[in-house]
């Protein structure tokens, strides 16, 4: 299935984070299992993943058509390498939460008021670990819009407080160092420690 986006997200209602967190009863799946906010399928999503005591919080640019018990590749490859390496479960983020699913398709004009809401969905997930583990996956994606790096460096800043550490997962780009996308990842593939900040700072010094 594709997802088109109707429109910009400055054009559409938004639910803040809180209000996408109040369960609704539209939904048909296990929440003692799944985490998924919205509940329900929109233009955006700000969280979907499994329930447990040591997710992997996985980072993509930006959501697809994916929902509970209803995962895409990407996802299956993300829950397979999160049990992989010791993990109990899987949180799927992104770095912006409008839905697309060729990336192309995202608005050209940065949203503040949805990355804000973002922001906060992804301070609530790190606050589900101790200390967070947080795989950065968004491979060559990062470089489709201007706005997406400024959206990392504030995850990085947030992630900070949480005392979390990042990795990433099979070989990054050779030209500049982008982290591997799950979707093509050996189901044996293990995370390596990401010096998530001297990668901006090395981007930034090529723009």
């Amino acid at each position: 299935m594709a997802h088109v986006p109707s429109s910009d997200t400055s054009k559409i209602s938004l639910l803040t984070f809180e209000e996408a967190l109040r369960p609704t009863d539209l939904t048909g799946y296990d929440r003692s299992r799944w985490i998924y906010v919205p509940d329900r399928y929109s233009e955006y999503r700000y969280v979907l993943g499994t329930r447990g005591n040591k997710p992997l919080i996985t980072i993509g640019i930006n959501p697809s058509t994916a929902a509970p018990d209803d995962l895409d590749n990407t996802l299956k490859s993300v829950e397979r390498i999160a049990l992989r390496n010791g993990f109990d479960s899987f949180i799927m983020f992104n770095v912006y939460a409008q839905r697309a699913t060729d990336p192309d398709k995202m608005e050209k004009e940065f949203n503040p008021r949805l990355h804000d809401e973002n922001m906060k969905a992804f301070r609530y997930v790190l606050s589900l670990s101790e200390k967070p583990d947080i795989w950065a996956a968004w491979g060559t994606i990062i470089e489709k819009r201007d706005y997406l790096l400024r959206c990392v460096e504030d995850m990085v800043d947030i992630g900070c407080g949480f005392g979390a550490r990042w990795w990433t997962c099979g070989n990054r780009s050779a030209k500049n160092g982008h982290p591997h996308h799950p979707l093509y990842l050996r189901k044996d593939s293990s995370l390596d420690e990401f010096d998530v900040r001297q990668y901006i700072e090395d981007l930034k010094n090529i723009k």
